[in-house]
């Protein structure tokens, strides 16, 4: 794939990512890590009251500490009002006590805390030890009182992921390797040693924020019928030109508003079910583990590294809630991710969302066939609303750069039912 040069606006300057909250005034931490001692410059703010996202918002003030905690906090009154009131109303009508801070506890509030379910977390990695360490460093820093953490070496090159987990963090995280290349694969083998109830995946290029198993966990333990939960991705650097245009098109982020869908009670999305990319991303999503293990774990033949370029989680997705399970989207479970920094990166990565996506359809129509009729009464309107989408993104100043990206998510779609049989064939092979 050839990558044209596209020069993206000059308001793309880099600025640092901080993470604030309301009800602490004038502290700035950095992702997912500890407070900001002398904050200045421009900042891309996540918005916090009580913990609780509420959105993202940009400010500057050259004066110090102080006037940047003023800017920050404008910019959130100003765009950010609604939240912000709906949050403290929630408050004030919140049953005492129920937050996620009694997960530590057994009892509060005069009431009993059942106790906490077993978390394993599954982290894929891939020649990439720097990033991976710091991964794991936030991942030990979770409120959590029971998981554990299983790295699992996806066709490592040498043996860094391998020395730096009996090293560093030896009797900490477990370690396995998978020497088949595939994201699914890598998954697969790290479920396979799983013991928690719950099994949470995340990326090596990821931080992890503090409450993040806290929030999936009391999300599944608040409805039995939730069978995956995925969570919000924020960025953790907005520093080139391709990570601030690729997060002013939206990013990783599914919004600030807790969500559940199921085919019980189907929203008016055209093309629901099989609009999977709506409801998260792989590298903050987690399962009941009889449920994933109920389904085959991820269809090998998709996920990064293989020939399908991704799809897994997608296809993940919709077989959770084909089988009848009720999936959730919970903003409070926060993973700040390091964008690709190149244009270069970028494009690659939008062709790979179109080719998963695509090939993430072929497989759920190849694992059942008879998913195809309804996967065709659902087109028509799903394009009259890719349409719309795509009309209402002509306004934006960048529209070339989304365009760009719209474009290469096209190409990789047509690749895509490609990718998936090739990866079938693959995984056939290595089988053998």
């Amino acid at each position: 794939m050839t990558s044209v040069a596209v020069r993206p606006a000059p308001a793309l300057a880099p600025v640092r990512v901080v993470d604030v909250d309301l009800a602490r005034p004038g502290e700035f931490r950095l992702p997912a890590g500890p407070l900001l001692a002398e904050p200045q410059g421009p900042v891309r703010a996540l918005v916090r009251l009580h913990g609780q996202p509420l959105g993202m918002v940009s400010a500057a003030d050259p004066s110090g500490a102080a006037g940047l905690w003023r800017a920050v906090v404008h910019a959130a009154g100003r765009q950010l009002a609604a939240q912000i009131a709906g949050h403290r109303a929630a408050d004030r009508t919140a049953t005492p006590g129920a937050g996620t801070d009694d997960w530590p506890c057994q009892a509060g509030q005069g009431r009993t805390i059942q106790r906490p379910p077993a978390i394993s977390v599954i982290v894929a990695t891939h020649n990439r030890p720097k990033q991976l360490r710091r991964c794991l460093q936030s991942l030990l820093r979770q409120d959590y009182p029971e998981f554990e953490i299983i790295v699992v070496d996806n066709a490592p090159a040498d043996g860094a992921a391998a020395a730096l987990t009996h090293g560093v963090f030896r009797e900490q995280v477990g370690y396995v390797s998978e020497p088949v290349p595939g994201l699914a694969r890598a998954h697969n083998r790290g479920l396979a040693r799983a013991r928690g109830s719950l099994v949470a995946f995340t990326d090596d290029d990821t931080l992890v924020d503090p409450g993040w198993l806290s929030a999936l966990a009391m999300t599944f333990e608040q409805d039995s019928r939730v069978g995956c939960v995925t969570g919000l991705i924020v960025p953790a650097e907005l520093q080139t030109p391709a990570q601030i245009a690729l997060e002013r098109q939206g990013g990783f982020a599914k919004g600030y508003e807790p969500r559940i869908w199921s085919l019980a009670d189907p929203p008016p999305d055209p093309l629901f079910p099989f609009t999977a990319g709506h409801f998260g991303s792989g590298a903050n999503m987690s399962f009941r583990t009889d449920v994933l293990r109920s389904m085959g774990g991820f269809d090998s033949a998709t996920g990064a590294g293989t020939p399908a370029r991704g799809g897994d989680d997608l296809l993940a997705f919709f077989e959770v809630l084909t089988a009848g399970h009720a999936l959730a989207y919970q903003p409070g479970a926060i993973v700040w991710h390091r964008h690709h920094r190149t244009q270069a990166a970028v494009d690659a990565q939008a062709f790979g969302y179109g080719a998963g996506f695509a090939a993430y359809l072929t497989g759920a129509v190849t694992r059942d066939p008879r998913r195809l009729p309804a996967l065709l009464r659902r087109l028509p309107g799903g394009i009259r609303h890719a349409v719309t989408r795509t009309r209402e993104r002509s306004a934006d100043p960048e529209a070339a750069w989304s365009g760009r990206l719209a474009l290469l998510e096209a190409r990789g779609m047509a690749y895509g039912p490609c990718g998936y049989l090739r990866g079938r064939l693959a995984g056939s092979r290595a089988g053998r």
